[in-house]
């Protein structure tokens, strides 16, 4: 059995046996609310990233995402509006009032990233990448910290322990599928990691269907077992057209498929004593009821 052993003192749940539990711009994280972050994996126009936003609010998602800075395998593919794209997501903020999260990639963009969003992700790629672990570590915006593809559970714990270490305490983990042999999805979705990860750390973990399985098809199904498995939160990529999407698009929601999986998500919720809180009640067959 993995243990989070003396040398993660700071994530260990020992620290914090009742979990922890933080605010970021009015949203309670780790708290009952199972909290929705969505929006488009790539920030690629104003009109493009304003009509998300609306979407994912009125859907009943908590949080904006959405990248400027794309990590890409091929460097051929879209890198991301990058300082234009932060831009963008501030005027998204402005317009519907969700908090923003998006990723950094490299300590040498930290001051402008932290200067626009109300939480950093740190990609799968990055999850080691001690030195820029440390920076995000020195500074008190939240971190979003995704699982590397191919981490263990215990080198999982010991990165989030890094960032901690510097005096960051707002940490959420981010389970997003691991790279096994089976070839049939983009990743393979470990969503034993999550009462795991409760087990072991005091830190919320939330749950990233859309890149832990890469088909748009699987997202809604993975997101209610995510909940029924105990996460505080969801990671869902929302498109208006997945289809000319400049990246990921195929496993991207469209704005209906996404407001149609949030009713039988907040169902599951119910059915676990949680809730998402911004979701319009509405039975499984659309209806809405008077609450």
């Amino acid at each position: 059995m993995i243990l989070a052993t003396p040398s993660a003192p700071l994530v260990d749940r020992q620290a914090k046996p009742g979990g922890s539990v933080f605010s970021v711009g009015g949203v309670e994280i780790g708290g009952p609310e199972v909290i929705v972050f969505a929006g488009p994996c790539a920030v690629e126009s104003e009109a493009q990233i304003i009509a998300a936003a609306r979407a994912v609010k009125a859907g009943g998602a908590r949080i904006l995402r959405g990248g400027a800075f794309k990590p890409r395998t091929s460097p051929y593919s879209f890198q991301g509006l990058k300082d234009e794209g932060l831009g963008l997501l501030v005027l998204a903020r402005a317009e519907t009032g969700l908090p923003v999260v998006t990723e950094v990639m490299d300590a040498r963009h930290l001051e402008k990233v932290v200067a626009c969003a109300d939480i950093l992700q740190i990609g799968s790629r990055n999850m080691q990448n001690f030195t820029l672990l440390e920076e995000v570590g020195q500074c008190r915006t939240p971190v979003l910290l995704k699982r590397g593809m191919s981490a263990t559970l215990a080198e999982y714990i010991h990165a989030a322990e890094h960032v901690m270490r510097g005096g960051n305490e707002r940490v959420i983990l981010c389970e997003r599928g691991i790279r096994t042999f089976e070839p049939s999805t983009r990743n393979t979705l470990d969503l034993n990691a999550v009462p795991m990860l409760k087990r072991l750390t005091h830190l919320p973990v939330i749950v990233d269907p859309s890149h832990g399985t890469g088909l748009a098809w699987m997202v809604p199904r993975l997101a209610c077992a995510a909940i029924a498995a105990g996460a505080d939160g969801l990671l869902i990529e929302v498109h208006g057209d997945p289809s000319s999407a400049l990246s990921d698009g195929e496993q991207a929601l469209t704005f209906d498929q996404f407001a149609r999986m949030m009713p039988e998500a907040a169902a599951v919720a119910a059915a676990v004593g949680r809730r998402i809180g911004a979701v319009i009640d509405m039975d499984l067959r659309g209806t809405e009821r008077a609450s």
